[in-house]
């Protein structure tokens, strides 16, 4: 009842809560127009599962204040993001995804991939769902457009092969000015953002007055991507003969698993269908997953619909719509259709995210195997809790030379390779696993401290590939920093388990199923750490190799290791392959040829 009276005292404006237990850790953030209010109904009697679990299991409340409800929006979608409470439904997929930029600054702008947007004079294009729907996106757009796709392209004496391909209007070479460069800029701009019936009407105009000039040739170039785009606007599916562009949002629970769906509709056709993952919470209502999808979803993206459809209206639907609103500049509205082609698309996305779930739910022996697996394993090694985020870390060299570290990730027992992580060892002298484990250690969670995102999850265990030298090192740092966390280490000979304060390993059964997690665990951090390590000694490898061909610098070695990847494949290589690298001129190609060839 302490809780309840401390309530009587919240201002009645809006802002941030906090509930936190006997430790102080956070359980859950939300925020209120009304903050009095809206927690003392956390400690009335119309309670679901989540009010009653919060007003059971806190120990203390907080509040923040806040001028606006955005400003409260904001601050607690940052709050979540830090703290990750355990009562807050968040999206299991929150890796940074990338997009695709085009520098309206350079004087000859390109298409590349990136993975942060900052504020420049660059238009930039997504979220797109991974790396691989960029890659064809790119690859569509230079086969539509002859944009440059080299970043070393100044002061070439001749033009590369993508030139001659029609895949580039070599501005390396002087072939196109700035201005004639700049009209392709436009339809890019126009495919990027998917109004490809514009842009085909745009091309058909450029077209026919070419064709009127008599530059023919331009006018057949101008053709082909017509008929290109004509062709791509045939496979994508038509479903309203109405020009809309929205975004429809359905969410729903089955069987333990909660998740959404993201359908895409530019210009009356589905140009993206996309399933995504929460972190089960039980008790979450359907509207609460729609606003936590909106609010994380389109923190980062750059196109943002007048109109977005959902399955649940939120809560808060009005200040994610002020939101919104401010991100688009223009008008923004989140409803809900009742009837109509409108509700036949949401129906569509619910019948796709059922389906997902449904399929999820097969897998749901696995993952029960997976969490008693987990269990066993924390009662064998004595730990506080299930390893449900388990972080290995293995350390790799040849004879002190190019030394790296790795850090994998196993969440519920399976990798999640998109948050893998690899670190180069710096200053030190000669082969030193234990000051090498210290430093990885010790920039890794420093790293975290300091609030670094992509290193703000801290793991339930930690396991150091190696002996109880290792361990002493991993763990003297950690407590160093202040830091509570199981960490043991595996050492490879005899399969070891080493505990910290403990002289005597543990040994478990080969067939046990846990040390078989953590043997996969330990194989995958080497593998991770080898690989890395592989790579570096390559680069460094064709460095010193070409030291001693004529024009071969820093940029053309650069270029040449993205292109071949060693320099085996590259001695295999002809002439014209060699000069097919953007920034390699053919004389120089011919000089790396005659290089290798005499090395033979």
């Amino acid at each position: 009842m302490e809780l309840k009276e401390k309530v009587k005292s919240f201002p009645g404006e809006c802002g941030v809560y906090i509930f936190r237990d006997h430790g102080g850790q956070v359980l859950y953030v939300g925020k209120a127009k009304n903050l009095k209010n809206r927690v003392r109904s956390y400690f009335s009697g119309n309670r679901g599962f989540k009010e009653f679990a919060l007003s059971r299991s806190a120990s203390d409340i907080d509040y923040m204040i806040t001028a606006t409800e955005v400003e409260a929006l904001l601050l607690e979608s940052n709050l979540i993001k830090k703290y990750r409470p355990k009562y807050n439904v968040r999206l299991k997929d929150d890796k940074e995804y990338p997009f695709i930029r085009l520098d309206l600054g350079e004087e000859y702008p390109r298409l590349e991939m990136v993975r942060k947007v900052k504020r420049d004079k660059a238009k930039h294009f997504g979220p797109y769902p991974g790396a691989g729907v960029i890659h064809d996106t790119l690859e569509l757009a230079r086969k539509l457009f002859p944009l440059r796709s080299c970043s070393d392209w100044r002061g070439k004496a001749r033009p590369c092969l993508n030139y001659h391909i029609k895949r580039c209007l070599a501005p390396c070479a002087g072939k196109v000015t700035p201005k004639d460069y700049r009209e392709m800029l436009d339809p890019v701009v126009m495919f990027l953002e998917g109004k490809h019936r514009e842009l085909m009407a745009h091309l058909r105009l450029r077209m026919e007055e070419a064709a009127k000039n008599l530059e023919f040739e331009r006018a057949a170039d101008l053709r082909d991507q017509l008929g290109a785009l004509e062709k791509l606007s045939a496979a994508q599916r038509i479903i309203t003969n109405v020009q809309w562009n929205l975004d429809v949002v359905a969410a729903m629970e089955w069987e333990a698993r909660i998740g959404a769906q993201l359908m895409l509709v530019r210009g009356g056709k589905v140009l993206g269908n996309e399933h995504f993952r929460f972190e089960y919470q039980e008790g979450v209502e359907p509207g609460e997953m729609v606003g936590t999808f909106i609010r994380e979803h389109y923190a980062g993206a750059t196109l943002i619909p007048r109109e977005i459809l959902v399955s649940h209206l939120p809560e808060d639907h009005e200040t994610l719509q002020h939101w919104l609103r401010d991100r688009r500049q223009g008008l923004v509205v989140i409803r809900v259709p009742q009837r109509g082609e409108k509700k036949m698309l949401l129906d569509m996305a619910r019948s796709n995210l059922e389906v997902k779930l449904k399929t999820g739910a097969t897998q749901g022996q696995e993952q029960a195997g997976d969490r008693l697996l987990l269990s066993r394993l924390a009662e064998a090694l004595e730990l506080r809790q299930q390893p449900r985020r388990i972080e290995c870390y293995d350390i790799s060299h040849f004879q002190g030379a190019q030394t790296v570290a790795s850090m994998v990730v196993f969440e519920e027992g399976r990798a999640a390779r998109d948050q893998y992580r690899r670190f180069r060892i710096r200053d030190l002298q000669g082969p030193d696993d234990f000051a090498s484990m210290e430093q990885v250690i010790r920039r890794r969670f420093s790293a975290a401290l300091d609030g670094k995102e992509k290193f703000s999850r801290l793991p339930d265990l930690v396991v150091i590939d190696g002996g109880k030298g290792q361990l002493s090192s991993a763990v003297a740092v950690i407590r160093e920093l202040g830091l509570d966390l199981d960490v043991v280490s595996l050492a490879k000979r005899e399969e070891e388990i080493f505990l910290p304060n403990q002289s005597l390993p543990v040994i478990l059964d080969r067939d046990n199923p846990g040390l078989k997690l953590l043997q996969q665990v330990r194989d995958e951090a080497h593998r991770f750490a080898v690989t890395y390590h592989r790579t570096l000694r390559h680069k460094e490898t064709l460095v010193s190799a070409l030291d001693s061909v004529p024009g071969v610098g820093p940029s053309r070695r650069t270029a040449l290791l993205k292109a071949f990847g060693s320099l085996e494949q590259l001695r295999e290589k002809e002439v014209g392959e060699i000069a097919s690298v953007p920034g390699i001129p053919w004389p120089v190609a011919e000089e790396i040829h005659k290089f290798f060839h005499r090395r033979k």
